[in-house]
């Protein structure tokens, strides 16, 4: 076929068994309360026996998903079933993301087990809402369950989607579109890589209330969209049913993760590759330096997929493919990738690069002098540029804009004797004084080079409310999460450090008045004050895993 011979090519798969694949298109598949799901059945040719590879996907059988993820694994000696879930693509029912997932997943591994060319062996695989469905069912899934194949994905969608208190709001808004839209329009994939919808969102994400884009980008009320903004926090009861983390330690079937350093998934993936390792489980973990749908990831994952598969099932028995280091990574600004033991690899402990005056950036304690001040107006809310995005503004980008603006400060070390290698989590604490009691505390890592140029390396933010806030004339030590990362500082770079209040869309701005998300529609400006003293010590703390030290 085509289509796979043009994915093997460019993703530099290991060459097919046989390019001859049965295909059975809408196969039925009934769940436990009587509702038919479509499946496609991808059988290799050959008499078998052959492990079956089940996924689980909103977007479509045919087409990119049935190509990669089908016939690509079938060419390989899989037997496949690609299942559209509920209420997506000719299944019946209502498509309401998450909730049906389990039972329908366990259900639909039933009904493979009672299948007679089922032989006894079966993996999940597939990458986001894909690999979601996975966590969803792996714990109760049964000893035929024998590898999964989790990518760029969650145990639980709700952490992401609230990080720091805030809200995801341009990435969910330009799914939710796609979701609502896929079944009406043609090649959805390439739709979302060409940022079809990204420039539908863009032109309606400033806009107020928040519960009303759904009609202002579909033309139409989209229900999981309003369930998604009414109940505007991870701790909601609501998602109770649909967080799937407890779950992960006791899930017994080999894991495969692939990630990105800029995949909007990141943490919550290490949590669950944590939560693993901390069970007594060895999975497996690799963090290449991709956003969410680069290519060059997904490429990284189908070929680890199936060398995962391969040893976990075998499709001519098991493998004997070499052991190897459990953790793979690739370092930005080294360039190159590290094999190591566990995630995050073992260091010195991490050290603390403070805040200090005239926009400065150092290991040594600040001294006493005039805090920074800046002024947020959700109404010209500071943009994100690059950083942890669905399309292909995400990633590695220029900040020389960002930094420039009025609502952004920016401190910046000397330049490097010997580089710093940052690996691991990185946090920052900002003492910040407001005379608004609702304001969001945004920290950006960024990388320096010799010709000024500023790049993003990782970020987070946080919001403060009540009782949190501080009072007025102080300052409250706010904590900020950032992304993990694995990046190299060089000799002759700077590291720098941004302080805001926003990165619209990629977190909601906050509307300064403590309305709720999905119905705020009044705006206050924040006055903010950052303080850099010996009482108020500003820092981010870096996972520096080599030696460093600035020029003096």
């Amino acid at each position: 076929m085509l289509v796979t011979r043009l994915v093997d090519r460019v993703f530099g798969l290991p060459p097919p068994r046989s390019r001859a694949v049965g295909v059975e298109r809408d196969v039925p598949v009934a769940m436990d309360d009587g509702v038919e799901l479509l499946a496609d059945l991808y059988t290799p040719a050959g008499p078998g026996p052959h492990p079956t590879v089940l996924v689980r996907s909103p977007y479509g059988r045919a087409g990119f998903v049935g190509a990669l993820f089908g016939r690509v694994f079938a060419e390989r000696g899989y037997r496949v079933v690609v299942q559209s879930t509920r209420g997506t693509f000719g299944s019946g029912g209502e498509f309401r993301p998450e909730f049906p997932e389990r039972a329908d997943g366990l259900a639909t591994i039933r009904w493979i087990e009672r299948q007679p060319w089922f032989d006894g062996r079966l993996a999940m695989n597939g990458p986001s809402y894909l690999g979601a469905v996975q966590w969803a069912v792996a714990d109760d899934a049964g000893p035929s369950l024998r590898a999964l194949c989790t990518h760029i994905t969650y145990s639980a969608m709700s952490r992401y989607r609230y990080f720091g208190g805030s809200f995801a709001l341009g990435t969910i808004l330009e799914w939710a579109t796609r979701l609502a839209r896929q079944d009406t329009t043609r090649f959805g994939w390439a739709r979302a890589l060409l940022g079809t919808h990204q420039r539908r969102v863009d032109r309606v994400v400033s806009r107020l209330p928040v519960v009303e884009l759904d009609e202002q980008v579909t033309g139409r009320r989209v229900g999981f969209w309003r369930e998604i903004v009414e109940h505007a926090s991870s701790d909601d009861p609501f998602w109770a049913p649909v967080d799937h983390s407890a779950r992960v330690p006791a899930v017994g079937a080999p894991v495969l993760q692939v990630g990105g350093w800029y995949d909007i998934f990141l943490p919550v993936q290490l949590a669950d590759h944590q939560a693993l390792v901390a069970a007594g489980h060895r999975p497996r973990l690799v963090i290449g330096p991709w956003t969410h749908l680069a290519i060059p990831g997904t490429a990284a994952q189908t070929r680890e997929s199936l060398r995962w598969l391969d040893r976990h099932l075998g499709a001519d028995g098991p493998a004997t493919d070499p052991d190897v280091r459990p953790v793979r990574i690739f370092v930005t600004g080294a360039e190159e990738w590290r094999d190591v033991e566990c995630w995050p690899p073992p260091g010195p402990a991490p050290q603390r690069w403070h805040l200090h005056g005239g926009g400065r950036l150092d290991p040594a304690l600040p001294s006493a002098g005039e805090p920074d001040r800046y002024t947020y107006d959700p109404a010209d809310p500071t943009p994100t540029v690059g950083g942890n995005e669905t399309g292909r503004s995400g990633g590695r980008r220029d900040q020389a804009r960002t930094e420039r603006r009025a609502d952004v400060l920016v401190y910046t070390s000397d330049a490097l004797a010997t580089s710093v290698e940052v690996i691991g989590d990185v946090t920052a604490t900002v003492h910040v004084g407001s005379d608004c009691e609702h304001f969001d505390v945004f920290v950006r890592l960024c990388d320096v080079d010799a010709q000024g140029r500023s790049v993003n390396v990782c970020d987070g933010l946080q919001r403060v409310a009540p009782p949190s806030s501080p009072p007025a004339g102080a300052a409250t030590a706010v904590s900020v999460t950032l992304w993990p990362t694995g990046h190299r500082f060089g000799v002759g770079h700077r590291v720098r450090v941004q302080v805001a209040s926003g990165a619209h869309p990629r977190f909601a701005r906050n509307l300064g008045t403590g309305e709720p998300l999905a119905t705020g529609t009044s705006m206050r400006p924040a006055r903010l004050t950052v303080h850099h003293d010996p009482d108020h010590p500003s820092a981010i703390t870096l996972p520096v895993r080599a030696a460093s030290g600035p020029k003096t």
